[in-house]
C-alpha cells in the first residue's frame, strides 16, 4: 500500500480516495490526488452536477457565516469536519466583521492537520483539531478548543455538509445533541446534508462512497431525515430549505435544485 506524509509526518493512503479531498478537487484546488479524481470521474458518470452542489455548498457556508457574524454577533465557531482550506474559509469570512472572531476546525483527514497547523503560524485565533468529528469530548476537551471557545457565550457549531459521512448506527443526531450540550443557550447549529427523492439514488451513491472510502462513509437520506438534527431548536426563518433558498444573496444564488436527482437540505437553529 502507497502512502505519502504531511509536513507533520502523519500517514496519507494515497489508494483510498478521501471525501475532504474530493471536496477539494470539485471546488478547483490542488491537494488531491488521482485517487481522488479517478472517484470524482465514476460518480459524475452517473449523478452528475455534484460540482455544482459542492460549490453551491461552499456559498451556503459563506453566506451563513456571515450572516451569524453581523446579525447575531457570534464570534466564535467550531466548524466539525472542515475539510481543506480554500479561498473564503469561515475564520476568514467571520474575522471580517470581528478580527477577533475565533475559529476551531475538526477534521480527521491528516492533510487538513498539516494546512491546519499552517493557519495556525499566521492566525492566533484559528485552530485545527485533528479527530473524528463524532468524538465530543476529544474535541472539547482538545487544548486548541480549551484555549479559544469561551463556552459562557454562543457558539455556532458548524455540520456543512458532512452529515451524510456519518453512518446510522453512530446515530448523527446525537453527535449534534452531544455538541449542543455542551454550548450555551444562543447558540446555533448550521447543517446541510445530501439528500435525494428517489431510492436509487440514495442507494447508488450510498454504496458507491462506501465502496470507494473503504467505509468512511453514512449514507444518502430523504429531507425528512435532517428534521430530528434540529429537535428543541429555534428554527431561523427560512427553515429547512435546499441551501440555495436559504436567505440568498442574489437571484443566481437562490436558483433550486430540487429538480435535480440529489441535492444540499437544511438550515439554522438557535439553542432556546
Amino acid at each position: 500500500m502507497r502512502e505519502e506524509t504531511t509536513g507533520s509526518g502523519d500517514a496519507v493512503d494515497i489508494n483510498v480516495p478521501s471525501v475532504a479531498r474530493m471536496y477539494d478537487h470539485y471546488l478547483g484546488g490542488k491537494d488531491n490526488y488521482a485517487v481522488d479524481r479517478e472517484a470524482v470521474a465514476a460518480l459524475d458518470e452517473v449523478v452528475p452536477r455534484t460540482r455544482a452542489l459542492a460549490r453551491n455548498n461552499r456559498r451556503f457556508l459563506q453566506r451563513v457565516v456571515r450572516i451569524l457574524a453581523e446579525d447575531y454577533g457570534i464570534r466564535q465557531f467550531l466548524d466539525h469536519g472542515s475539510g481543506l482550506p480554500t479561498q473564503d474559509n469561515v475564520h476568514q469570512v467571520a474575522q471580517r466583521t470581528d478580527p477577533g472572531a475565533r475559529v476551531v476546525y475538526v477534521d480527521n483527514d491528516p492533510i487538513v492537520l498539516a494546512h491546519g497547523r499552517a493557519l495556525l503560524e499566521e492566525n492566533a485565533n484559528t485552530a485545527v483539531i485533528h479527530a473524528d468529528m463524532r468524538k465530543t469530548e476529544t474535541i472539547f476537551e482538545s487544548p486548541e478548543a480549551r484555549r479559544l471557545l469561551d463556552l459562557s457565550q454562543p457558539v455556532a457549531l458548524l455540520f456543512i455538509s458532512v452529515m451524510h459521512c456519518i453512518p446510522d448506527e453512530s446515530d448523527p443526531a446525537a453527535v449534534v445533541r452531544r455538541a449542543l450540550e455542551r454550548v450555551p443557550s444562543g447558540s446555533f447549529v448550521v447543517l446541510n446534508q445530501l439528500v435525494s427523492h428517489e431510492k436509487e439514488t440514495r442507494d447508488f451513491v450510498t454504496d458507491f462512497m462506501n465502496s470507494s472510502t473503504n467505509g468512511n462513509w453514512g449514507r444518502v437520506r430523504e429531507p425528512g431525515d435532517v428534521e430530528p438534527y434540529f429537535a428543541g431548536l429555534e428554527l431561523l426563518e427560512p427553515g429547512l430549505v435546499e441551501i440555495n433558498d436559504w436567505r440568498p444573496d442574489s437571484e443566481l444564488d437562490a436558483r433550486r435544485l430540487e429538480d435535480e436527482t440529489w441535492f444540499e437540505f437544511g438550515g439554522v437553529g438557535r439553542k432556546p
